[in-house]
């Protein structure tokens, strides 16, 4: 089953991160890294084409309460998104408590460990803190990279399927799952 959870006043940390919710007067950094193309092709959106667009997908990560901001050095540079995992393709997993997690990062920091920090930490709160059973992850299968950060998250392969991306193409991808037992067992 889908689990209900707020990050309202969740602020995380690692070695180089801060993992918050995102503010408003993120919107600069926020457009910086998302107008670029090729980064939210990566994860399924259409890069920003304007300032507006960004406020509005800004309103909606501040008001949803499911989404960090990944912020380094001062700057917001990424996010790690929370959602309800599809539920209806996995039944085997209605009685555990489960969400799903997507990513997405500045090209200017791609290559240098931030994401699997910061995936690591968001996977420890949701075991340690939330009292998830399960978190699912996705990746195109074309995207190479979100891809190795699952992989060195411990995410493990469960399923192929398909992914209708919000710029209306149909996206070949693997599901990668992560237990709590699983969890525990890498520690």
């Amino acid at each position: 089953m889908n689990a209900d959870i707020d990050i309202t006043g969740v602020v995380l940390t690692t070695e180089r991160l801060i993992l918050r919710p995102w503010r408003m007067d993120d919107l600069n950094d926020f457009f910086e890294y998302a107008s670029v193309e090729g980064v939210g092709e990566m994860a399924g959106w259409k890069h920003h084409g304007s300032l507006e667009e960004s406020r509005g997908i800004l309103e909606q990560f501040c008001s949803g309460k499911k989404t960090f901001a990944i912020e380094y050095n001062g700057k917001a540079i990424g996010s790690v998104g929370i959602k309800d995992y599809r539920a209806e393709e996995y039944p085997e997993f209605d009685s555990l408590k489960c969400m799903e997690i997507g990513f997405a990062l500045s090209k200017d920091y791609w290559g240098q460990g931030l994401m699997p920090e910061a995936v690591q930490e968001v996977i420890r709160f949701f075991f340690e803190d939330a009292g998830l059973d399960v978190i699912f992850c996705g990746h195109f299968l074309r995207n190479i990279q979100s891809a190795r950060v699952q992989q060195k998250c411990g995410f493990k392969h469960y399923a192929y399927s398909k992914y209708t991306t919000l710029m209306d193409t149909v996206e070949d991808i693997e599901d990668g799952v992560l237990t709590r037992e699983m969890w525990i067992a890498a520690r």
